[in-house]
């Protein structure tokens, strides 16, 4: 799968598309999805080889599904005019339109075949695929996945000849899913199963199917619901056979994420860092594709859904930008501030593997006074300062530098590593080296690891191990024979593998939990004739 991101522009104070061109090659963002045909965005676009999705604005719809000339001219005005200098390889009709325009509803195919139409006349009908975004409310049933089915409105009027149309010109299925919502909305739903952390996981009482993140669950819904239509190429009453291999349609995201702020507290930078790395782990596959062992039991929905294991997945990330011109509970999505900072820490090339580790520590030449009014910030807003009381293990030196740079770090870790989380009004700095030395006497900053809580029991732990080794940890090392396989153990094992996937999420807040299998700790530990690394 590719990751892409959701180019909005409803904002007061965002830099020039070219500026964001820019942008997106420095962060090596490889396609995106643009809700119109702004000619300077699209000629910004030009030779970068980024893939861009244009729109047919809910505006424009009715125009193109009553009138093939209006049509023809749009193409011809808004794909054809720059393609293939910029790389348009997508149309999406309308936006939502069940939930902004649902007076439209019935015009959507219509125009969506007349555009297919203009394309082909140009010769672009394989080049450019046409589909039309759908929110996640089209489902009447979402829960369990395999009772998933469309609002009967719009199942047999629309989505039947939509998905038949899909199928013949090999487009795909838009989905617009945002999974915290269906989270605010159940109680008692693990946070740890939206935001692709280990989890008991969700048993799907009729295909017996276990789930261990809510995107899965619900683009499963998706794929029931639309075996469910009734096709034209079966007889009547017939159900639409979508197989895995020849025949599939592909459901793509096209929007996805998960707010920074407010949502009755679910909306923070940790919680969004969390998710967008588990998304980018998902669409990339992580390495569970790459072996098959007894480590790797959770490999299928990692890189597809337990329903439709070798469905590839393309995500827009929602957004780009946080945007004020956009509805209050929609301005806190992007990533990056308008002035180009990351609001934390993403990488697009590797997803969610290895980066560049980073700290927050205090500047000696901030003086005394403003070191103790951040460091009081920090302590009251969530960065942990149990150890630097008296008496703990890193309270000498008892020194403002050293306390605060303690407690500056804690809390720019616990919020994703974001810049703006260091700066505590100019008294903290970034650094890529792990601060130590007199300075921090016992207590350097790093290194640290992770490892298997032996209380919590065998089961758990294997399901922790599975999830670890299933999402990007390398445990090629312990399977047998290799040189960490002895002991034989699920502690040791466990140990291992949390410990990897810790290190490659670069020792973040929340990567060592394990749904409670996983504890850090500062010796570095053993294991048999392994000693496990700190990225330090």
């Amino acid at each position: 799968g590719e990751v892409g991101v959701c180019y909005g522009r409803m904002a007061t104070n965002l830099p020039d598309p070219a500026t964001v061109v820019q942008l997106l090659k420095k962060n090596s963002i490889t396609m995106v999805r643009i809700y119109d045909t702004d000619p300077t965005v699209l000629r910004s676009l030009a030779n970068t080889g980024i893939k861009v999705t244009v729109e047919l604005t809910n505006e424009e719809l009715p125009s193109a599904a009553t009138d093939q000339n209006f049509a023809d001219q749009w193409v011809q005005n808004n794909v054809k005019a720059y393609y293939p200098a910029t790389l348009i390889n997508g149309v999406t009709i309308g936006n939502e339109v069940f939930k902004e325009a649902s007076q439209l509803n019935s015009q959507l195919v219509p125009a969506m075949t007349k555009v297919q139409a203009a394309l082909a006349r140009l010769g672009l009908a394989d080049a450019v695929k046409v589909t039309t975004p759908i929110a996640f409310d089209a489902l009447k049933m979402s829960f369990p996945p395999s009772e998933g089915a469309f609002r009967d409105d719009i199942a047999l009027s629309v989505m039947s000849p939509m998905v038949n149309f899909l199928q013949e010109t090999g487009s795909y299925l838009m989905m617009n899913i945002y999974p915290y919502l269906a989270y605010l909305s159940t109680p008692g739903m693990s946070i740890d199963y939206l935001l692709f952390r280990p989890n008991v996981g969700v048993v799907d009482k009729n295909s017996k199917q276990t789930y261990f993140s809510l995107l899965d669950a619900q683009l499963d819904a998706v794929y029931y619901a639309m075996e469910k239509l009734p096709s034209s190429s079966l007889r009547a009453g017939g159900m639409r056979k979508l197989t895995a291999g020849g025949g599939i349609l592909e459901v793509k995201l096209g929007e996805s994420h998960h707010p920074t702020r407010g949502h009755h507290g679910v909306g923070t930078r940790a919680n969004a860092q969390a998710f967008t790395d588990g998304l980018m782990s998902k669409v990339r596959g992580g390495n569970s594709g790459t072996t098959s062992n007894k480590y790797n039991r959770l490999a299928t929905s990692a890189v597809g859904t337990p329903h439709r294991p070798n469905a590839d997945l393309d995500v827009y990330i929602f957004e780009l930008f946080n945007e004020d011109n956009k509805p209050e509970d929609e301005q806190d999505f992007g990533l990056f501030y308008p002035n180009q900072q990351p609001v934390y820490q993403v990488d697009f090339v590797h997803g969610a593997g290895p980066v560049q580790p980073s700290y927050c520590t205090a500047k000696a030449t901030a003086g005394d006074a403003a070191l103790q009014a951040a460091l009081d910030y920090a302590c009251g807003h969530g960065a942990d300062c149990s150890a630097i009381q008296p008496g703990k293990p890193c309270y000498k030196p008892n020194t403002k530098l050293a306390h605060a740079s303690y407690a500056f770090n804690d809390y720019y870790q616990k919020n994703g590593r974001a810049s703006g989380a260091c700066d505590f009004g100019g008294a903290g700095t970034i650094v890529n080296q792990a601060p130590s030395g007199e300075s921090f006497g016992r207590c350097d900053l790093s290194p640290s690891w992770c490892v298997a809580n032996a209380a919590v029991g065998a089961a758990r732990l294997q399901n922790a191990l599975d999830y670890a080794c299933g999402h990007g940890a390398d445990c090629t090392d312990i399977q047998p024979g290799a040189r960490c396989f002895d002991p034989d153990t699920k502690v040791a094992h466990a140990s291992f593998a949390f410990n990897d996937y810790y290190q490659r999420h670069n020792q973040a807040a929340g990567t060592c939990d394990f749904a409670g299998a996983g504890t850090i700790v500062r010796q570095a530990p053993k294991i048999g004739n392994c000693v496990l690394p700190s990225r330090a």
